[in-house]
């Protein structure tokens, strides 16, 4: 099966790469390659590709610049995923789409359902829900998965953020009042390509590890484990702070938490607690970097 992965590069399309199963046969496109706001262009890598399956892993993520860079957000979140849809539902090819969880306003006070309304606060959430609501329109049997709060060896992330952080300085400060789940990419990945392999799948789903927390607590899980391991060499003190201390440009939602119930039943298995995933990444880091120093040694 050719599956061609738009946003290769990024920490979900990294991690896709690693964990690709051997009837794929994986090409990859990223921003340097290819502009999916331009119609053209996507014809074109498309017809050369001929992919059974397409995923779109490529998205506008920075949420705090969208706000001053909507153009550019809805651009590549609402008129990319538009333009991706009406290029593989003309050519009879499925499409494997991903959202968030800033779609919603966390004002809810319990886990999100797929069923419930969205009501993005924000320029990156509002994009989503559009190039969402593209997908579904022209391409009804898309497969959607919104998410939360990915992380992985690869790329800018909360976590790698918080390990230069946490050897930098003497102590943090982290906000405590918003509540999520951490998602840990390769999961993710692992779940992207049971999708591919699943042929009756279409409509939206929602995918994050288990468990709930916040930042703080995040930031806190990243440093016992990181020092457990070996990956940090000294604790800081890490303290709690508000949002609103924070000024960031961009409001996001206080609770995000996606409810997973249908899609585990639908895949027959459950998610893996934040923690442990937190972990294996953190583990896998240390290898890599074990690694990097062989070589340069």
């Amino acid at each position: 099966m050719k599956v061609l992965v738009i946003g290769c590069k990024g920490q979900l399309g990294w991690e896709l790469l690693q964990t690709k199963p051997a009837y794929v046969e994986f090409m990859g496109v990223d921003i340097d390659q290819l502009d999916i706001t331009e119609s053209h262009s996507l014809e074109q890598c498309v017809d050369e590709m001929v992919p059974d399956v397409i995923i779109n892993a490529a998205a506008y993520t920075s949420v705090d610049k969208a706000e001053c860079d909507e153009e550019q957000a809805y651009g590549v979140n609402a008129g990319g995923a538009e333009k991706l849809a009406r290029v593989a539902a003309n050519r009879d090819i499925r499409l494997i789409h991903i959202s968030t969880d800033f779609v919603f306003n966390g004002e809810k006070g319990s886990p999100y359902k797929i069923s419930d309304d969205p009501a993005p606060l924000n320029v990156y959430g509002a994009s989503k829900l559009a190039g969402e609501k593209a997908v579904r329109l022209i391409l009804p049997s898309a497969v959607i998965i919104r998410t939360a709060w990915v992380y992985s060896c690869h790329g800018k992330n909360f976590v790698k953020t918080m390990l230069r952080l946490l050897k930098d300085k003497n102590a943090l400060s982290v906000v405590s009042d918003q509540i999520g789940t951490p998602t840990w990419a390769r999961g993710l990945a692992e779940v992207v390509w049971e999708f591919v392999g699943a042929d009756n799948s279409e409509g939206l789903y929602h995918w994050t590890d288990s468990g709930v927390c916040s930042w703080y607590d995040f930031a806190v899980a990243i440093q016992d484990i990181a020092f457990d391991i070996g990956l940090l060499d000294t604790m800081v003190p890490i303290s709690e702070t508000k949002a609103e201390n924070y000024k960031a440009e961009a409001v996001r939602p206080r609770y995000s938490i996606l409810e997973r119930t249908e899609t585990e039943q639908f895949l027959g298995r459950s998610a893996q607690h934040w923690r442990r995933q937190l972990r294996n990444m953190l583990t896998n880091l240390q290898k890599e970097s074990g690694l990097e120093a062989e070589s340069v040694g």
